[in-house]
């Protein structure tokens, strides 16, 4: 049985059908990328995978669990977290305290308690916060404020965030944009790694070398429709893909 698996998934936007009829699966311990043009339904697909937005038509379900009504917080609590492409942090709190906030699904506080009293936190969860900075690199930054860091701390405290509350599957949405060859390296080896501890990745991202190194398996969107699935050599030399998306070049790559 797959961990997750949309059948069928739609959303009309209007007259416009933003996704449509699209299947999609993802196995225990893949890495699965899902790809396509701008404008293909990416964004839109994790957004009705992880509740922020409601399918005209399909099922989605999760560990056998139909989550198709489910709201965010409720997909959540069941072991599906997301990130953005946007990064989105509390810019005027450190670090520490972000990936604190993260906590909240497990906490004994909710997320309101926890920003009302930001300062005062159970040793545990500040025990537990820092282990996850420390795991993704940014422990000599846990005391700056999130406003402060570079871009692409910024982008692995988002990652630390959704780690915080203790993922089966984790939607990875564009993990490496606007990073440089250097930086974008280091974030997919943690993805690499974040797998190998046992979470499942499910990634959107438009940087294809890094899409081709770290994924086992590709969905390819586009208008909305999948266009194509397989492993990164099947998908990179797809001549349907080719025309759509990757360009001659980069399936010579």
């Amino acid at each position: 049985m797959p961990l997750l698996e949309a059948r069928s998934l739609t959303k009309h936007f209007g007259g416009l059908a933003a996704v449509s009829h699209v299947d999609l699966m993802v196995d225990q311990g893949e890495i699965v990328g899902l790809i396509g043009p701008n404008g293909a339904g990416k964004t839109t697909c994790f957004n009705l995978l992880s509740g922020f937005m409601r399918p005209t038509s399909g099922t989605i379900a999760f560990g056998g669990e139909d989550i198709t009504r489910l709201k965010p917080h409720q997909v959540a609590g069941r072991g599906l977290a997301r990130t953005f492409q946007l990064t989105t942090l509390f810019q005027d709190m450190t670090a520490l305290e972000n990936v604190l906030l993260g906590l909240h699904l497990h906490s004994r506080r909710g997320p309101r308690q926890v920003l009302l009293s930001r300062r005062v936190f159970p040793p545990d969860e500040v025990a537990r916060s820092r282990e996850i900075l420390e795991y993704t690199g940014l422990a000599p930054h846990a005391d700056r404020l999130a406003r402060n860091l570079p871009h692409g701390h910024q982008r692995v405290l988002g990652i630390a965030m959704a780690l915080a509350s203790r993922p089966q599957l984790l939607l990875l949405d564009e993990p490496v944009t606007g990073m440089n060859l250097e930086e974008s390296g280091l974030v997919m080896a943690l993805v690499k790694s974040i797998r190998d501890r046992g979470t499942t990745i499910l990634l959107v991202e438009h940087n294809m070398k890094a899409v081709m190194g770290t994924c086992e398996r590709i969905v390819v969107l586009n208008f909305g429709q999948k266009l194509a699935e397989g492993t990164p050599a099947e998908v990179s030399t797809s001549p349907a893909v080719i025309e759509a998306y990757l360009g001659a070049g980069l399936a010579r790559a």
